[in-house]
């Protein structure tokens, strides 16, 4: 999830906006604007925050962090349609909220909703099954006639050309969500939560060093798990045994979450990882 000073960047990137014809625009200092967009400084007034919003037309909500929707903020949730099972899944926290929202604003998205719908409901079917039948009576017709007495590698070809529904839907699918997740990919490569490429990054030395580190690791099995985990992706583990050495880990079902817990439900506690358990360098 952004934070209200990636939020704040963001929006001024978008209109391609300085500090300075921010603050004409605005009212509020330049100083000011810049300290907003620092993650350091924490108290943006309230007034600083209306003002923003209403410039950018946005909902307060958004700013803070308190809603994913910039302008919807009241909504009648009816009108979305949305299944029981679905909203369920929203509110248990069970996926990546803010990712699946990024997926279904992509401008390819209702493309590849469509191809889905094509296979699933077979709209595609009897379409399919006549080409193929034209191309099988072809080429038994060119057989009755011709009778070739050796392999012929037209017909050979006529017989390769066959569609078949399941391998065709798979790839079209596929390049579809291929391009929405190469796009997302991009657009996440600056943000806070992902994370930063290292051109000295070595594998296998962080693999030894690892497996040498764990021979003198005190804990249970499941810890010993978790810090081979932490270390797999730049987590500091010590960060997570400050606050709760007297608590068994546990890991979610949803691997944006951690949290250590002794809870009986995985989910009942599990927060996003605050940045200062990633390493900086």
């Amino acid at each position: 999830m952004l934070t209200i000073q990636e939020r704040l960047g963001d929006l001024r990137a978008a209109r391609g906006l300085n500090y300075e014809q921010l603050a004409e625009e605005t009212g509020l200092s330049k100083s000011a604007l810049q300290q907003y967009e620092n993650n350091e400084f924490k108290d943006i007034s309230h007034f600083a925050i209306m003002k923003l919003a209403k410039y950018y037309g946005v909902t307060t909500d958004y700013l803070l962090g308190l809603s994913e929707t910039k302008k919807h903020a009241a909504d009648d949730i009816n009108s979305l349609r949305l299944s029981d099972e679905l909203i369920e899944i929203l509110q248990q926290g069970k996926i990546n909220v803010p990712l699946f929202c990024e997926l279904s604003a992509h401008k390819d998205f209702p493309k590849l909703l469509a191809d889905i719908e094509l296979y699933a409901n077979r709209f595609a079917s009897k379409a399919i099954e006549f080409l193929n039948a034209f191309v099988n009576t072809g080429r038994e017709q060119i057989i009755q006639k011709s009778k070739p007495l050796q392999p012929d590698h037209f017909l050979d070809m006529l017989s390769d050309v066959q569609i078949d529904e399941g391998n065709y839907f798979d790839r079209r699918i596929h390049d579809d969500l291929d391009v929405i997740v190469k796009d997302i990919r991009e657009a996440h490569k600056d943000r806070s939560e992902s994370a930063m490429d290292d051109p000295n990054y070595d594998p296998v030395t962080i693999l030894t060093k690892t497996l040498d580190e764990l021979q003198n690791f005190k804990g249970s099995e499941l810890e010993k798990r978790v810090f081979i985990f932490c270390k797999s992706n730049g987590i500091i583990f010590s960060k997570l045994t400050d606050d709760h050495s007297d608590s068994p880990p546990c890991i979610p079902d949803n691997p944006y979450r951690y949290d250590r817990s002794s809870s009986d439900d995985p989910h009942a506690s599990c927060r996003y990882l605050p940045s200062s358990w990633i390493f900086s360098g």
